[in-house]
């Protein structure tokens, strides 16, 4: 396979959603900036596929990094993130989103488990999220950070070179 051809292009993803949903396979998702990839991520989509049959991440556009990271993000332009995510094994699919909260993403994905990292809980998730995957049906887990793993630490460890 093509890691090209997990990507779901902007339109096409409720019709990807109802032809895995006819499958009986329970859908996996998450989503992020996914900037500069490290091992904290690969282990958090790992683990996230491991939940489930299939594993679609939505990764915010160029502009919605900025909006949440600053001027200076992202590092990487949107394609070359989802095409990077697209070429690991434990991902399925992957889908840019245009918005800054991820809640008309989850509505088209309607995910059966909706995962998201350790630095959030249930109660600092976006209400809207977590509203769009309870609607759905979806369950909400939240999966522990690899300690010392950030893209964060990662762009101050290269400032200071």
């Amino acid at each position: 396979m093509n890691f090209r051809s997990k990507c779901i292009a902007e339109g096409n993803l409720p019709a990807w959603r109802e032809d895995f949903r006819r499958s009986g396979r329970r859908l996996v998702v998450t989503n992020g900036c996914f900037d500069l990839l490290h091992l904290g991520h690969v282990t958090y989509l790992e683990s996230a596929r491991n939940l489930g049959d299939a594993l679609l991440i939505g990764v915010n556009s160029d502009d919605a990094v900025r909006e949440l990271k600053g001027p200076e993000r992202p590092i990487n332009g949107e394609m070359d993130r989802a095409c990077v995510l697209a070429a690991l094994q434990s991902v399925d699919a992957v889908h840019i989103f245009r918005n800054r909260a991820a809640t008309a993403f989850l509505e088209q994905a309607r995910p059966d488990i909706y995962v998201k990292g350790g630095d959030y809980t249930l109660e600092t998730l976006n209400q809207e999220e977590r509203k769009a995957v309870e609607a759905a049906g979806g369950q909400i887990v939240i999966i522990p950070f690899v300690p010392g793993k950030s893209t964060t630490a990662t762009l101050a460890k290269i400032s200071r070179l």
